[in-house]
């Protein structure tokens, strides 16, 4: 967790301020019993109001001081804290932007999240902890010592039986607690994911009809993450008692022992009185690191949780001397390109050579699982290639910057995704330049003008999040338009058109072959509709190139590009 502390520096002059009303606060609270006492002593028990009422306004000044103090040192320890919150959620959220897939996949979405929030969270409440009672609990434990050994050395024997019997306490008690506390972060990972996947995946819940249990495994996360609270609860609610008993047994042997020596003549009313404070002070001390101790190891556990994500470097990363000029305009070429899985037995892509040259539509057809999207995945190096390279325009581009590729590149994935925001904002999404004229026309070459002008707000009509408030075609349309805005020099569709009618799917593409005639296109398909019209078609087959070629050649030449037309083309559509 100090690891984490480096990024309070901005907040160094108020820590600093913190601390310093911290022990301020302490050695008033610490000089009170000695003002008490002297009440008792000089005013009291000599019946001098006068010197009653000098005292006593002393001690009002002292606890309006402390109590000043406190209110300062606890705005200034929550403001670093709330602080050192903000600066984790920006480094955290800074660190996954620039993760690859394989990051997201070795790590998770749903624990992502929960260190986002959750485990920050914890870290910000402890830090505020630690100014405010691991700085002062010690110091008013010490203090509390030293002052009543000035009250009365004799009566400390006491203290030095009372506070190695309350670590021992603390100690036992914290040892059961802190395993449990581990556990809670990984429970409520669980929660989250399940949780996650409930609402993400509503749909086919209600449609196959799963909805009773889908709710028992969230009931058994539920009940899992709550049993492991009610055990801590438990330990908790025998800590107080027991601490309590301690204290109050301290407290009891003080005035005890205090009344006999006061009968004895070797102390007086005032000693007992700042003594019993003191020693009250001491077992609140105690108190107080007793429940950092709990706390910490579960801020700490957190900490490791944060620090695994900072900590990670990315597997795709800018190369320190990059390739910025380019001698060819939208050239995309695979060599020898080998890619598998991290954890795969068999390559998900091997021996991949082609080229797709600007002013030409090169189409990728195959099975279910033959390494499409992969193989398209690898062009904006969302992924690494094993062996072999990508060229773009003649550079490889793990030679680019990733922001200098991707501007080369309009992507539009399998999945559409849609921001929340309105349409206009989603169009442009892919290039804030854009004009509204322009935003009009993308529209209209992805024929998503017909359902955007039957909206009321046109443009202005605002997508929910994920998109769920349009149908799967006007996603996917939308998704093509905000490609089409980038204005790139290589256009890449993955299974794009697939929600698509026949009507729709060949008036888009017949937009697109005038709109984009000079740039590079590149179009994964299920359909042999969508890609029969292609410059240069490639068959994939288990992660292998079975054909290349134009559709007449590849029904001659290739015997996996025939199965798949005649799985989907009558013989009269295929002569």
């Amino acid at each position: 967790m100090l690891k984490l502390f480096k990024y309070l520096k901005p907040y160094s002059a108020m820590l600093a301020g913190a601390l310093v009303l911290i022990f301020i606060q302490t050695l008033g609270d610490l000089y009170l019993p000695t003002l008490m006492s002297d009440i008792i002593n000089d005013g009291v028990m000599k019946g001098d109001t006068k010197k009653i009422m000098s005292i006593g306004g002393y001690m009002l000044l002292v606890a309006a001081g402390g109590a000043l103090s406190s209110i300062l040192a606890s705005f200034f320890s929550s403001r670093s804290a709330v602080g050192l919150g903000t600066i984790l959620r920006s480094k955290v959220f800074r660190v996954v932007e620039s993760y690859s897939l394989h990051e997201f996949d070795k790590i998770g979405t749903a624990t992502l999240i929960t260190r986002t929030t959750n485990d920050i969270n914890q870290i910000q409440m402890v830090t505020v902890m630690i100014l405010r009672m691991m700085v002062s609990a010690p110091m008013m434990a010490i203090g509390g010592v030293i002052m009543a050994l000035q009250e009365d050395k004799e009566l400390t024997w006491v203290l030095a039986v009372a506070i190695p019997i309350l670590a021992v306490v603390i100690a036992l008690i914290a040892s059961r607690m802190i395993p449990l506390f581990r556990l809670v972060q990984v429970k409520i990972d669980k929660i989250n994911l399940v949780l996650r996947e409930k609402l993400t995946g509503i749909r086919v819940i209600r449609a196959f009809n799963t909805v009773d249990f889908e709710m028992k495994r969230f009931d058994e996360a539920n009940v899992d993450l709550t049993d492991n609270y009610i055990k801590v609860n438990k330990i908790m609610a025998f800590m107080m008692p027991s601490i309590m008993l301690v204290m109050n047994m301290t407290s009891l042997a003080v005035l005890w022992f205090g009344g006999i020596r006061i009968s004895n003549g070797s102390m007086d009313l005032g000693a007992l009185s700042a003594f019993t404070q003191y020693a009250m002070q001491i077992m609140f001390s105690m108190l107080m690191l007793s429940l950092m101790f709990i706390m910490v190891p579960r801020a700490q556990a957190a900490a490791v949780r944060i620090n695994e994500v900072l900590d990670t470097v990315p597997e795709i990363t800018d190369p320190k001397e990059t390739i910025n000029s380019f001698a060819e305009k939208g050239h995309v070429q695979f060599k020898d390109v080998t890619f598998s899985y991290h954890g795969a037995e068999m390559p998900a892509l091997q021996n991949i050579s082609f080229s797709a040259h600007p002013g030409q539509v090169t189409a990728i057809i195959g099975s279910t699982g033959s390494g499409k999207s992969t193989l398209i995945n690898l062009i904006p190096r969302f992924y690494d290639v094993d062996k072999g390279s990508i060229l773009i325009d003649g550079v490889d581009v793990r030679e680019i910057s990733q922001e200098t590729l991707r501007r080369k590149i309009g992507f539009v994935p399998q999945k559409a995704q849609l921001f929340s925001g309105t349409i206009s904002e989603n169009i442009r999404f892919g290039n804030e330049k854009i004009t509204d004229e322009e935003i009009r026309h993308a529209a209209d070459i992805a024929q998503a003008r017909e359902f955007i002008d039957n909206f009321d707000e046109g443009f202005e009509h605002r997508i929910t999040q994920g998109g769920t408030n349009v149908s799967g075609g006007q996603k996917q349309r939308l998704s093509i338009a905000r490609a089409l805005a980038r204005k790139p020099e290589v256009y890449i569709f993955d299974d794009s058109f697939s929600a698509l009618d026949f009507k729709t799917d060949a008036k888009l593409r017949a937009a697109l072959k005038r709109e984009i005639a000079e740039e590079t296109v590149i179009i994964v398909a299920q359909r042999v509709g969508t890609v029969m019209d292609a410059d240069n078609i490639i068959v994939l087959d288990k992660g292998q190139i079975a054909g290349m070629g134009t559709h007449n050649e590849l029904l001659a030449t290739c015997e996996v590009y025939r199965e798949i037309v005649a799985s989907q083309l009558s013989e009269e559509e295929i002569a």
